[in-house]
């Protein structure tokens, strides 16, 4: 299994519109984040997860032929906000909660209104619902994690011993089952400081250690979560600031 990180920011990305600080000015191309979305590369399949507005500028610089399926965590812009740039994708299967699913139809009317004229994204979708059980996407199994983004209902996802869970700020006791075992794990770190919707940098490495993952990658982070390399050298054993960009192999 190939993981690419193609963006590891928050919904502003990084650098923030007309600041200075030195996160935002820095050369170092660590601390420049585009919007948060993995591509995972299993058996031969290429599962996205999350497809914000930098999509189009991440398969220019990662660009694949096909994509078996997209997984959405969640409808907010940051992470649907691309979806249109599906169009070279054919009958994209996608993956999504129930309401995530209907404010993709509100938001993109003529991919589901019957008229089908050309160029236009073909996109399959397919409703998540409670108890959130495991699916196939071929003969890659994915089980969906349920938790909360402040009150917003959130679906990560695992896929073998690789689990994404981003915009998080609590998790049910009931799902923490589904993560046992997971040796990769990605984690939502937005700042240094506890936020209402979001884990802070401190609260992701509690949350890791409580998992027990083998190597823990932040995710999602805005310029308050300081320089690549400063906090870099802060962080435990199997824990790191994930970056723009960056590929592992599982």
């Amino acid at each position: 299994m190939k993981i690419t990180f193609l963006g590891t920011g928050t919904s502003t990305g990084v650098p923030y519109i007309g600041c200075k600080c030195e996160v935002c000015t820095s050369t170092n191309p660590k601390d420049q984040r585009l919007r948060a979305s993995v591509l995972v590369e299993v058996n031969g399949k290429n599962i996205l997860i999350d497809c914000g507005p930098d999509f189009r500028q991440q398969m220019l610089l990662h660009p694949v032929e096909k994509l078996e399926a997209v997984l959405i965590t969640h409808e907010h812009y940051d992470h649907v906000g691309g979806m249109d740039d599906l169009r070279p994708f054919k009958n994209v299967p996608v993956y999504a909660h129930e309401r995530v699913c209907d404010v993709i139809k509100s938001n993109m009317p003529y991919c589901f209104n019957g008229k089908d004229y050309p160029g236009i994204p073909k996109i399959e979708l397919h409703t998540i619902h409670r108890p959130y059980k495991s699916f196939y996407i071929d003969d890659v199994k994915v089980t969906p994690i349920h938790y909360y983004h402040a009150k917003l209902s959130v679906l990560g996802y695992r896929i073998g011993d690789f689990a994404y869970l981003t915009d998080i700020s609590a998790m049910p006791d009931d799902q923490m089952y589904k993560l046992s075992g997971v040796d990769t794990l990605v984690v939502d770190a937005l700042r240094q400081t506890p936020h209402f919707s979001h884990f802070s940098l401190e609260q992701a490495i509690e949350f890791s250690n409580r998992v027990g993952a083998k190597q823990t990658y932040f995710t999602h982070c805005c310029h308050h979560i300081g320089l690549y390399d400063k906090v870099e050298e802060t962080l435990p054993k199997g824990m790191s600031l994930a970056y723009d960009n960056l590929i592992v192999t599982i």
